[in-house]
Parts: structure tokens; sequence; C-alpha cells
């Protein structure tokens, strides 16, 4: 049996760059880097070197980072004047789509780091939902459900990964009206609840907002609305008059004209 004779064929050749040559990506998704973590890697790289290399493209001035931000960083903390690195030749959209994919392959963003890679992706280069699904190699639908995590106040963004939560208990808090938002995810948070029991919590919470009564808005502009407030207000002075034990009695006479009303106060 012959065998066909194969050759090697070199794919993306590895070489030493300095790191001051190196700038980072302007589109790097990640935006929260753990300054432990980045200490124990650049421990690690001091003793075993850098096993992955990184990814740049040519600039004028030098090179752009495409992946492998934290261990330019912490080749830095290490005082490395040379990385290993492949070179790419990508245009500044295939650059941000490279670098969203690489941290997302390596779980290094956090959900809502990845819903603010892709919105900006988007917005930056005019694509559609469907045009950034495919080039992300992801379901359409996912990306939409990322998307809509950005509704959120960036106050509750930031409790959620402060806190730790999932995904999926964030979209569940999309359901709520905004000022509920904030006590939700501290519950969530509290009670230790798994996905399941957050959506739990959050639907008896939209049943309970949604079974309270409306408070009747008055039309101010009306005169007589006006004029009910007022003796409304009248009559609770009334009752507090006499809880404090002022002893009064009032009369009220009315008819389609006019409304009158009479206030006997006791003095001995």
């Amino acid at each position: 049996m012959l065998f066909q004779k194969q050759t090697e064929r070199v794919v993306n050749t590895v070489v030493s760059l300095p790191t001051s040559l190196i700038r980072p990506n302007p589109d790097q998704p990640r935006a929260y880097f753990d300054n432990y973590a980045l200490t124990q890697l650049a421990v690690s790289i001091r003793q075993n070197g850098i096993m992955q290399p990184l990814i740049v493209r040519k600039a004028e001035d030098g090179y752009i980072l495409i992946a492998g931000e934290r261990r330019l960083r912490a080749a830095k903390l290490v005082n490395l004047d040379y990385v290993p690195c492949i070179v790419r030749e990508a245009e500044d959209k295939d650059s941000a789509v490279m670098a969203i994919l690489e941290n997302i392959q390596r779980a290094d963003l956090n959900y809502l780091e990845e819903a603010a890679a892709i919105k900006r992706l988007i917005d930056s280069y005019g694509l559609t939902q469907e045009e950034a699904a495919v080039k992300l190699g992801i379901a359409q639908s996912t990306v939409a459900n990322k998307l809509r995590l950005l509704r959120l106040r960036a106050e509750d963004r930031a409790m959620l990964v402060k806190y730790g939560l999932n995904e999926r208990q964030a979209r569940a808090l999309l359901r709520l009206p905004e000022e509920m938002r904030e006590e939700a995810i501290q519950e969530m948070y509290l009670k230790q609840m798994n996905s399941a029991q957050a959506e739990h919590y959050v639907e008896l919470l939209c049943k309970r907002f949604q079974d309270k009564p409306k408070q009747k808005i008055i039309d101010k502009s009306d005169p007589k609305n006006m004029v009910g407030l007022y003796l409304n207000t009248f009559s609770r002075t009334v009752e507090e008059m006499k809880s404090a034990g002022i002893s009064c009695e009032t009369e009220k006479i009315s008819s389609d004209e006019e409304i009158e009303y009479r206030i006997k106060i006791k003095m001995k």
C-alpha cells in the first residue's frame, strides 16, 4: 500500500515582537481586568513564558493587538521586552470581530461585555444583527437576546456583575419596571436564587405589579377636581383636631351652586 507523500504547510508563523511596538486594540471588548488574576498570569509567564502567541496586525507606527491583551499586560508586568506574536492581515472590522471571537471562545468576557462588544461592532461598522451573527458564528436570536440586556441601566448592570448573577437572571429583570429592578437584583443575590427561582420570583413581582390598583390621575386643570382635593384636606384636618382632643363639630350644606362648611370648636 502506497502512501501519498505529504509536505508540511507553514501556517500563522510566530514572530517575536517588541512589546513597546504593540498598541492595545481600540475595539477590545473586555472592560474589566482582574488584577489578582493578571498577577497570577504574570507569575506563570515569568516561570514558563507565553504559551499561546498574541495576534496582531500591522499599523503605520508598529502593531495593533487583535487578541491577547491579558497576556500583553502580564508580560509588561514582568518587564518582557519581546512577546511571541502571529501577524494577521486584517481590516479594522475584521480585527474587531476577531477580538470578540477570541474572548468569547476563551470565555474571557462576561455576558454584558459580550453584549456591549456586539453593539459596538454593529454601530461602528453599520452591520445588521443578522450580519453580526454570521460574522461571529452565532444565532441571530442570540445576538438579539444579548443586545436586549443593554436596556438595563448601567447601575443595574454593575450590580449584576458585582453579585455574579447570570445572563438568564439578567434577562428576567427586563420584565420588571425599571424602578423595581435594583431591589430584585439584591433579593436574587441575598437569597442565592438559581435561574429558575429568579424567573419565578420575577413572575410573582410582575403579577403583583399588574394587580396593584392604578393610581387615579387627577386633572388639575378642572376646578371641580381641585375643590374636592381641598375639601378632603379640610376633612383630614378636622379629624386630626379631634384626635388631638379638640372638641369640634362640622356641618356641610351643599347645593348645585355652592358648598358651605361650618365648624364649631368648643373652647371650654
